[in-house]
């Protein structure tokens, strides 16, 4: 299978910044590079930063690192934070460099997105924060990150979506216990309390990603139901706040109707015979405890 390349990529940047006066510098010290701000990269790996570490060791730095030269003789990183980093750790004191002229903040953004997303080497929520900065300190529209990146708007428009899942969700996320296609279901639901039930599990019964879509359906028109009721009749906060704590004991969705005389039921949903169970055991292991 061919691999798939972005649409715009390092091949393409590379000319639209170089100059005259770009060129590789073989021998540049490490101590004259000094970090990008904007590094979309937040998590390195330890082990595959081991992996680099060593190969540097053995065979040196075989792609030369990627820079901008600053008016005080230093060098500002543009691309290759992990060579650079595994260049110190192998104890190197120079390193191979290409310099490009690169006047704007904004293209050195775009230039290390490019760079790490071809690689893969980007967590989609790295990836997401990415774009947020050009957004947000940069003022691009998400048309015109797209056009710079190489991707469609509904994927810069999907990646952005991911920066609004509570923190929680956020560390699964980057810890890979959920992918980026579970995060997105998840923001199906809309309401923080029902995206954490969801994630619990999700995580706890290792859903897959079709599985839990399945189950922001059901939970989405649950919820338009109950919202009629709700409408036509408003309920006492007290019931509201008992719901809540049972949904977060049981993980999953709980409704209580109550009369005005004190009767009423409470309801609470199962989506398989193995989900049923785990429920029992919940309410058995409580009971047996009081």
């Amino acid at each position: 299978m061919a691999e798939k390349r972005l649409g715009k990529g390092l091949d393409a940047l590379i000319p639209s910044y170089a100059t005259d006066d770009s060129h590789i510098d073989g021998a540049v010290p490490i101590t004259k590079i000094i970090p990008n701000r904007n590094q979309p990269r937040q998590e390195f790996n330890p082990d595959q930063m081991d992996e680099l570490t060593s190969s540097i060791k053995a065979n040196g730095i075989l792609q030369p690192i990627t820079v901008r030269e600053l008016n005080n003789g230093n060098f500002e990183l543009i691309a290759g934070e992990r060579r650079l980093r595994a260049a110190k750790d192998a104890g190197l004191e120079t390193v191979p460099v290409y310099i490009l002229s690169v006047d704007a903040d904004v293209e050195m953004m775009e230039y290390a997105l490019v760079e790490n997303i071809q690689r893969v080497d980007l967590s989609p929520l790295e990836e997401a924060e990415g774009y947020a900065i050009l957004s947000g300190k940069y003022d691009l529209s998400q048309d015109e990150i797209a056009k710079r990146v190489g991707k469609s708007r509904p994927t810069i428009a999907n990646a952005l979506r991911l920066l609004k899942l509570p923190p929680e969700i956020k560390s699964s996320l980057k810890s890979g216990k959920i992918t980026a296609g579970h995060a997105r279901a998840i923001l199906g639901l809309r309401k923080s309390l029902q995206m954490m039930t969801l994630h619990q599990k999700v995580i706890r019964e290792n859903l897959s990603v079709r599985d839990t879509e399945n189950l922001v359906k059901k939970y989405s028109e649950s919820f338009r139901s109950e919202l009629k009721v709700t409408k036509a009749n408003p309920r006492a906060s007290d019931i509201v706040n008992i719901e809540n704590e049972l949904i977060s004991q049981l993980g999953t969705k709980v409704f209580i109707q109550k009369s005005k005389q004190g009767k009423g039921k409470i309801q609470i949903e199962f989506y398989s015979e193995n989900d049923l169970q785990r429920i029992i055991e919940i309410i058995s292991g409580s009971l047996k405890e009081s």
